[in-house]
């Protein structure tokens, strides 16, 4: 019994250590939180940057990815969410955090693929480190971000979902994102600050 409880004291520790590496605690932005700068690839082979877009009033940053049945629900009010608020200041900034070593259709060349089949009107970036994904706290995909512009610094005002149906368009009846965006473009506060994102966990490196 006392080897036992020996090994207990033991193994505990180890699979909590295991545990955390493969599902990293959500650390990351909270509402209202200031974000730093990224430097990602874009599928075009172009890095871009937060502090590089230009005559924008904030972003709407998504983590998606290709092979997510969630995200590719989605990829349609993605494109049609960029086409709406790009022009009022608000484009999609579209991330991809997941680990190609455990999911091959995620790489960057499928990526580059996928958005000439999709003719996406977004950048398309790639977080080869995981890096941004870690620092925003993103654990799904699609997991939002919508980041109002000040003074060259980018604030988090919404995090989550991007509406209440992630599998039917036609029977969304809440519009997380849109709502957000047209609060922040009326000088208003955004009400709904928070929503579980719904979709597939990120696919972390071991």
């Amino acid at each position: 019994m006392k080897n036992i409880r020996i090994l207990s004291a033991w193994l505990l520790p180890a699979f909590a250590i295991l545990f955390m590496a493969f599902n990293p605690v959500n650390t990351g932005y909270k509402v209202g939180d200031k974000v730093s700068d990224f430097n990602l690839k874009n599928v075009d082979k172009k890095m871009i940057s937060l502090s590089g877009l230009q005559n924008n009033k904030g972003a709407i940053v998504i983590f998606t990815c290709n092979h997510c049945p969630f995200s590719i629900a989605y990829e349609d009010r993605i494109i049609a969410l960029h086409k709406k608020y790009e022009s009022l200041g608000y484009p999609v900034i579209a991330i991809n955090p997941n680990d190609e070593v455990k999911v091959p259709e995620d790489s960057f060349k499928k990526m580059i693929k996928r958005a000439k089949e999709k003719k996406f009107p977004f950048v398309y970036l790639h977080d080869a480190t995981q890096e941004v994904a870690r620092t925003y706290g993103a654990v799904r995909t699609p997991h939002v971000y919508v980041l109002s512009k000040s003074e060259g610094n980018y604030t988090v005002e919404y995090i989550g979902a991007i509406d209440n149906n992630s599998q039917e368009p036609e029977a969304v009846t809440e519009r997380y994102i849109e709502k957000a965006i047209d609060e922040l473009l009326e000088g208003k506060k955004v009400t709904t600050t928070t929503t579980k994102a719904i979709g597939c966990t990120i696919k972390w490196k071991s």
